[in-house]
Order: C-alpha cells, then sequence, then structure tokens
C-alpha cells in the first residue's frame, strides 16, 4: 500500500471506525446517563488549578471512584469506554468557558479551541496548557491510536488525532462524560 494509499484511506477507516464504536456501545451496554445529568464529585467546587510542576496526583480505591462517579463517567474515565456518538451532553455545546476533569477538576480544554468535527463527540484542537493533558499508545481496536488522560487523576479523557484544523492539526476527540463545563464568568481563580 502506497502513503497516498492510505492517507486517501483514512476518511475511510475514521468512519468504520466510529461506526464499530457506536454499534459495540448501543449492542454492549455502555452505561447509559440518566435523565438528570450529574457532572461528578468535582461539581461541588473546581479547586485551581496547581503550577505546572505540582499538578500531583488524586489517587483512589476502585470502590472510591465506583462511590463517586456515575456509571457512565466510571465506564469512560476508569474503564476507557466510550459514549455514543451524538449523545454525550457537550458535542453540541457552543458557550463560551472552560471544560473541566469530571474526576479531579484539573481545566482540561477552553472553548476557544473547540471545533466542528462531525464526529459526534467534542473536539479541540489543543488543550489549556500542554502539562493539562497526558497521552500514551493504545493498540485496542487492531489499530495505533493516542489515548489522552487527565494527568492529576488518570482520567481517561478520550484519544487524539492527526486530522485537525490549524494551528495544531490535531483533533482531541473527548467524550462528554469526562468534562464538567463552565461559562466563562464561572471559572474565575483558574
Amino acid at each position: 500500500m502506497t502513503p497516498s494509499t492510505r492517507s486517501s484511506m483514512f476518511p475511510w477507516l475514521l468512519t468504520l471506525v466510529l461506526a464499530v464504536g457506536v454499534a459495540c456501545s448501543v449492542a454492549g451496554g455502555a452505561p447509559q446517563a440518566d435523565e438528570k445529568a450529574v457532572d461528578g464529585p468535582a461539581l461541588t467546587g473546581l479547586p485551581a488549578d496547581p503550577p505546572d510542576d505540582q499538578i500531583g496526583r488524586v489517587e483512589k480505591t476502585d470502590a472510591e471512584w465506583r462511590k463517586i462517579l456515575t456509571p457512565e463517567q466510571y465506564y469512560i474515565t476508569r474503564q476507557q469506554g466510550t459514549e455514543r456518538a451524538f449523545t454525550g451532553r457537550y458535542w453540541d455545546n457552543h458557550e463560551d468557558g472552560v471544560y473541566y476533569c469530571v474526576v479531579c477538576g484539573l481545566s482540561l480544554f477552553d472553548s476557544k479551541t473547540k471545533f466542528e468535527s462531525g464526529t459526534g463527540w467534542p473536539s479541540f484542537w489543543d488543550p489549556i496548557k500542554p502539562s493539562h493533558v497526558a497521552s500514551e499508545s493504545d493498540d485496542s481496536l487492531g489499530m495505533q491510536r493516542t489515548e489522552v488522560h487527565c494527568p492529576r487523576c488518570g482520567a481517561h479523557l478520550g484519544h487524539v488525532f492527526p486530522d485537525g484544523p490549524k494551528p495544531t492539526g490535531l483533533r482531541y476527540c473527548i467524550d462528554s462524560a469526562s468534562l464538567i463545563f463552565r461559562p466563562r464568568g464561572e471559572t474565575e481563580g483558574h
């Protein structure tokens, strides 16, 4: 397969992966959110972001995570699950503000970097700070991807792909269940 053939297959492959993910979510039983969405433990108060060299680490037992997260949040953030496309609460959010980690409250993305990717998940071209999103290789589904997670609590957020808009060319494809959104006026101190 030539490099040009591979690059022309990427949109087709992305569509296939999205379809498989949706089919698995529908058939496989990803927990569904209740009608009343629950923001999780960070709703009670978003702590101020620490300096980059002092982000630290939040560690809890599996039982503690299950106690503070909804079933959907636990599935996504602790078990590397994925919500169905076009079902998350933020995929179509156009308000001005900041997106935080649902588990620990670390700021992750600014709405100024959010864009319409057509995938059905919130997509951003850059994190709020490079140190606020960590990544690692993900070989699941028989393909090479890059998983992104919160560096403070290890919560799975989604994946990053090299098909985003300028200036970075990246698309951080993030599950809504891993995020809390706060309008710009409510984000003081971050």
